[in-house]
């Protein structure tokens, strides 16, 4: 089996471990928010949230998630330390996660929010660009091992949360969550932070000065190819955002189901990102990224579609694992083809640019979404959601594929 996998990704299995372990802590923020997006329905029943209120609270986690991912991806690149910024981000998360016990109404629940929100696009700059710089010919499957450790997290997050909601109530059951994420950062700190350390003493490199920094970043932003990178980024995970607020809810309110069935639902929904994630970085590897990107997203459409067209359980937990492999497969993906186009000593600003410009994207979406179910159902959210990620597709011809050898 381990033969077989070394000569499936080019990479030996000892060599491999630091992805691993990075996609572990990936699953770690993951399951934070997976978490809370379970505990909306009946977070927002006990608290008397509108459907409206519920979409706004979701902003603050876009904002925070805006304002954070620039500070991280400049400290990536003139400071280093992205070991130490990735337990950062995972501490921070799971302390929101437990407080969310002492919530009190709207506004307690906006600022923990805030801080998942920090909490998800500091974690990104630091980690991608270390598998990048780790795994600089085989970028896509070590991102799609990071990607990987996300859906696992995203997997196992609602159904073990189902079951806490049953046994503890949403309060407990936010607490109790949160301690896995803090057993991750320790591992991550105990792991790989000193031989990080140990990297950059034996590398000896010169520091980024502030101004080659601040010229490359204008560089960035005049590049069109990374600007349309980002905007076909930002509708993609419009998409994924607004189905990962309004699935719950509509499985809760629409279908009748009981947490432990939502959970089960939404599990399905990423045992196909779970499948479909290693198989879709080997393949943009060996084939190019573009037509990854164009699979996942046509499938994506289409399904989006005529999912709410199916009323009986069991053909919706097959259409929306359907769901999850197309739409998450794409996602490490991208993260690679940002890699192949800009330089390496921005890797941590060109990946802040990408979640930067998903988290503006996001600012808007949530309560315009609320705004629509409270108007015309939950259902007239998903042929929404259909149109964002039908944008993305159109989006794909206008970013340059990379040659296989510079990918």
């Amino acid at each position: 089996m381990g033969a077989a996998i070394e000569r499936l990704t080019g990479i030996p299995l000892r060599q491999q471990w630091p992805a691993w372990m990075v996609g572990l802590g990936h699953g770690g923020t993951h399951w934070v928010i997976a978490v809370y997006y379970l505990m909306v329905p009946w977070l927002r029943q006990d608290l008397g949230i509108s459907y409206t209120e519920a979409g706004l609270i979701l902003t603050s986690f876009h904002l925070f998630s805006f304002i954070a991912n620039f500070g991280s991806g400049a400290a990536v690149d003139l400071v280093g330390r992205r070991v130490f910024l990735q337990v950062i981000s995972l501490v921070i998360g799971a302390a929101a996660l437990a407080a969310m016990k002492w919530a009190g109404g709207f506004w307690s629940v906006f600022v923990l929010l805030a801080f998942i929100g920090a909490t998800n696009n500091l974690w990104h700059p630091p980690a991608i660009s270390y598998l990048s710089s780790a795994y600089p010919e085989k970028k896509g499957y070590a991102l799609s091992l990071h990607a990987l450790g996300a859906s696992v997290g995203d997997a196992i997050a609602p159904l073990a949360a189902g079951f806490l909601l049953v046994w503890l109530g949403w309060r407990d059951a936010s607490t109790v969550a949160s301690i896995p994420v803090f057993i991750i950062a320790l591992l991550l700190l105990l792991t790989l932070n000193a031989r990080e350390k140990a990297a950059n003493a034996a590398a000896n490199k010169e520091k980024l000065t502030r101004t080659d920094y601040l010229g490359g970043i204008r560089d960035l932003f005049r590049n069109k190819a990374v600007v349309t990178l980002c905007a076909m980024s930002g509708f993609r995970t419009v998409t994924l955002m607004g189905l990962l607020m309004f699935l719950p809810l509509y499985l809760a309110d629409e279908m009748r189901m009981a947490p432990t069935a939502v959970g089960a639902t939404l599990m399905a929904m990423q045992i196909g990102g779970l499948i479909a994630t290693p198989m879709a970085g080997i393949w943009s590897d060996r084939s190019g990224r573009r037509p990854v990107v164009m699979a996942g997203f046509t499938g994506t459409t289409l399904v989006l579609a005529v999912i709410t067209l199916l009323d009986n359980q069991m053909l919706l937990v097959a259409g929306v694992s359907l769901l999850g492999f197309s739409l998450y497969a794409a996602r490490p993906v991208m993260h690679s083809w940002m890699m192949d186009i800009t330089p390496p000593h921005l890797s941590g600003s060109s990946m802040s640019l990408l979640f930067g410009t998903q988290s503006a994207f996001n600012f808007a979406l949530p309560p315009l979404c609320g705004l629509i179910a409270d108007t015309w159902g939950l259902t007239a959210v998903f042929y929404l959601l259909a149109g964002t990620i039908l944008v993305a597709n159109l989006m794909v011809f206008l970013v340059p594929e990379e040659s296989k050898s510079a990918a």
